[in-house]
């Protein structure tokens, strides 16, 4: 079976038809507020792009992406996005948006490589974001100002479920705890990555954690990431590298830390080059999204997704993703969970 957490004496607090009116009470108000706190418009998303533009979001450099074969184009290869944290920032150079402003899209993706459980499905819905900035922008002070506005949102989308729903109470702190990896390294050293964020977010309740995707103290990533959208080497918090990180809670439900987000600020020349050196990609240089950012041809900027499905999940205090989105699962883990309780769609 693929991994599973079953929480003891689970009982859903809504049922399945104020679960779905909760699903789009939380999309319409989180995305309209989100869109109006960071100032940006709504644009349609591609479910798929050519292959070999390096366009597609590699992710961690190993999940393959589903591909198909388009009879038109003589069988050029497309694939299906993993996210769109490239092609949002060709976006923004071609709707001409100034700093300041952004755009953001529903995502949908299918990750045939994820390892199933009750946080990750092979269906991925987020709201895709992307905002132009300028290069005095480019600094610590300003991500971790992005940072708190993205998390108003979500303090305020809470709310507005306990509005609907009275038994579902608040639980988000009134402020969003920061910390560099490395730091987080060196407060539990003798933990992995995954363990560290379990007991950060379980004394803090959200946590930012900067700097994810190169290498800490000890030689070893947090998490990992590609080396061609965030920027996770130039000087941030207290000269530490990384311009970047994820959003997490702690999940009562499952009692475990919960990405909701990652995000940052993106490459510039210099920093695409390096880590490109680093992670021994050079070769990406020579494709269309690459040669576009190193000829500066495209805007600085800053940008994320923010998971639809996780964020409703944790709004309204589900224990499986699958109680959010129809997706597929093993016969094994939908025989489990409805023998606790839980309904996957």
């Amino acid at each position: 079976m693929s991994y599973l957490r079953i929480p003891k004496g689970y009982k859903p607090l809504i049922d399945a038809r104020e679960t779905e009116l909760g699903i789009k009470k939380i999309k319409d108000f989180f995305q309209g507020s989100l869109s109006a706190e960071l100032r940006l418009r709504r644009v349609t998303a591609p479910l798929f792009v050519l292959k070999g533009q390096g366009i597609n979001d590699d992710l961690n450099g190993v999940e393959r992406a589903v591909t198909f074969p388009i009879k038109e184009l003589g069988d050029q290869k497309a694939e299906v996005v993993h996210s769109l944290a490239k092609w949002k920032r060709l976006m923004l150079g071609e709707y001409n948006i100034e700093p300041g402003y952004g755009l953001y899209t529903d995502m949908n993706a299918i990750r045939s490589d994820e390892e199933l459980g009750n946080l990750h499905s092979l269906y991925v819905d987020q709201w895709d974001w992307e905002r132009t900035m300028t290069a005095a922008d480019r600094n610590i002070e300003f991500l971790k100002d992005i940072v708190n506005r993205i998390y108003s949102v979500m303090v305020r989308t809470e709310y507005v479920v306990y509005e609907m729903y009275p038994s579902i109470k608040p639980v988000l702190p009134n402020k969003i705890f920061f910390i560099h990896a490395e730091k987080l390294r060196q407060l539990y050293p003798n933990l992995t990555p995954k363990e560290r964020e379990y007991e950060i977010t379980k004394k803090y309740g959200a946590v930012f954690v900067m700097g994810v995707g190169g290498p800490l103290g000890d030689g070893e990533r947090h998490d990992g990431r590609a080396p061609d959208y965030d920027d996770w080497t130039t000087p941030g918090e207290d000269g530490l590298p990384g311009l970047n990180g994820d959003i997490l809670v702690w999940n009562s439900v499952l009692e475990q830390s919960m990405e909701l987000s990652s995000m940052g600020i993106r490459v510039n020349k210099e920093a695409l080059l390096k880590q490109l050196e680093m992670t021994g990609q050079e070769q990406r240089k020579e494709l269309y999204f690459h040669k576009q950012l190193l000829d500066g041809k495209l805007p600085l900027s800053i940008g994320g997704g923010i998971g639809q499905s996780r964020l409703c999940m944790f709004f309204l205090r589900k224990a499986h993703i699958g109680e959010i989105q129809a997706s597929i699962w093993p016969d094994d883990m939908r025989q489990k969970c409805a023998q606790n309780n839980i309904h996957l769609i």
